[in-house]
């Protein structure tokens, strides 16, 4: 447990920015529009075929269908409840999987995979195992492999958990913004906490070892103490992780919070009240403050990973593998070779229209240059270490763009620095994607501009 008596409640409220989570770099809003899918191939099957395969790849994909729309969510999804449409995007997937083994020289080793929605639970358990038979089959898994679903409480069998398990997944994470019946009114998520708890506990009784809750603060409706009998509730199951994130509402892009009350937002600073008053009571339950909103049991290795130098950031959040590639598989589908990022349309039927086509669904990336990598290594450092050091290449946009920001913040002590390098304090911890932003040249060139 970590000691939280020191954070500025008149901090918290001055950095109440809207920074980004520095899940890329550069973010998403950098990244070119109509970026070509040849152009990708190339990179991909250049890293794919140079890469150290020991290390194996990452796979994220994206199953977008859901039977009704959380307000609250901005991945890519479909709201149908129509489950036929399984069986088309499953033979996407395979065309699309099919070009990508194409451009492989050689067997794929696959150390990680991820079914991310969307409700991946939408699926049946035999469309799932068909899904996953089809990555699995003439590939490698990795000794050292972590594979990781997230599921919709109301609609995770029994027949999904075995089904699962038995094909080697350990991890396991489900939403659960608030246990309070008028939040859930409000962001249209109904589920009672009897449902979670039996789906929880089944999940573990049936072999998972890593049950993940993700709570959410700032929702329509939510009060200080809906976080907290959210938060008592959900103690009383000891996931071994926690993601605890803000609501970003963004109307103007997503059609589900358009609609929700804007008159029922949670001013600013109840806001900042709300959370830390949950962080207070995850961290006096022996949850670790990983960063970026993730909290973990020191049990999980999640924590494990921070400590030895070896956690890792990426499109899916923190995890304790990184391949160095991973490949996004579906309709909006991100992936990352460490020098270009690509990801697929967004549009559904955009998606089906490529693969059937026999290309690739990329139409947006960016490919990153020496600046951005070096960079992007300073912001991955900190986010996942709490400290980086610099180099001479980057001594100009430093002295620039970054020192003037590291001295407002080691004024605050928030950070220790020098012209060697930067280390995070314990209380800067807490402001770790502000800090971050201060090595996103991006971001500072574009504030410079604007000031």
């Amino acid at each position: 447990m970590e000691d939280d008596s020191k954070i500025n409640p008149l901090l918290v409220k001055k950095y109440n920015q809207p920074v980004p989570r520095y899940t890329s770099y550069p973010t998403e809003s950098f990244w070119e529009n109509d970026f070509a899918p040849n152009t990708w191939s190339s990179i991909f099957q250049q890293k794919f075929n140079n890469h150290n395969h020991t290390d194996g790849i990452s796979i994220y994909i994206h199953l977008p269908f859901c039977e009704s729309a959380c307000t609250y969510c901005r991945s890519t999804k479909q709201v149908t409840s129509n489950h036929q449409v399984e069986d088309e995007y499953l033979l996407a997937i395979e065309k699309e999987w099919k070009l990508y083994r194409n451009l492989m020289q050689q067997t794929p080793v696959i150390r990680e995979i991820h079914l991310g929605g969307g409700t991946p639970t939408f699926f049946s358990p035999q469309n799932l195992r068909r899904l996953l038979l089809l990555i699995l089959k003439n590939s490698i898994v990795h000794p050292v492999y972590e594979f990781s679903v997230e599921a919709h409480p109301n609609n995770t069998t029994p027949k999904h958990l075995e089904m699962l398990v038995s094909l080697g997944f350990r991890r396991i994470s489900f939403g659960v913004p608030d246990i309070d019946t008028e939040v859930q009114h409000a962001v249209h998520r109904m589920q009672s906490f009897e449902t979670i708890r039996n789906v929880a506990l089944l999940a573990r009784e049936t072999g998972f070892t890593s049950v993940t809750f993700d709570l959410m603060y700032g929702l329509p409706r939510q009060t200080i103490k809906t976080i907290e009998h959210t938060i008592e509730a959900v103690l009383t199951l000891k996931p071994d992780r926690i993601a605890f994130q803000r609501y970003m509402r963004a109307p103007a892009f997503y059609d589900a919070a358009a609609a929700s009350d804007a008159s029922d937002m949670v001013a600013g600073e109840k806001n900042i009240r709300m959370y830390l008053s949950g962080k207070e009571m995850l961290l006096r339950n022996d949850y670790y403050d990983i960063g970026m909103d993730y909290f973990a049991l020191t049990n999980d290795n999640l924590y494990k990973a921070r400590n030895k130098g070896k956690l890792h950031r990426n499109f899916m959040g923190y995890s304790a593998q990184d391949t160095g590639l991973l490949l996004g598989l579906g309709v909006s589908g991100i992936s990352d070779t460490g020098n270009a990022f690509a990801q697929n349309n967004k549009v559904l039927s955009g998606y089906y229209t490529s693969i059937n086509s026999s290309h690739l669904a990329v139409n947006k990336g960016y490919i990153l240059n020496e600046e951005d990598i070096l960079f992007r290594k300073n912001i991955l450092d900190i986010s996942c270490k709490g400290k980086t050091s610099f180099t001479d290449k980057q001594s100009s946009l430093l002295e620039q763009y970054t020192f003037p920001e590291l001295a407002l913040f080691a004024a605050e002590d928030l950070v220790k620095y020098d012209k060697a390098g930067v280390e995070v304090t314990k209380q800067g911890h807490f402001f770790m994607r502000n800090i971050c932003s201060a090595f996103d040249m991006h971001f500072q060139r574009n504030k410079a501009i604007a000031n």
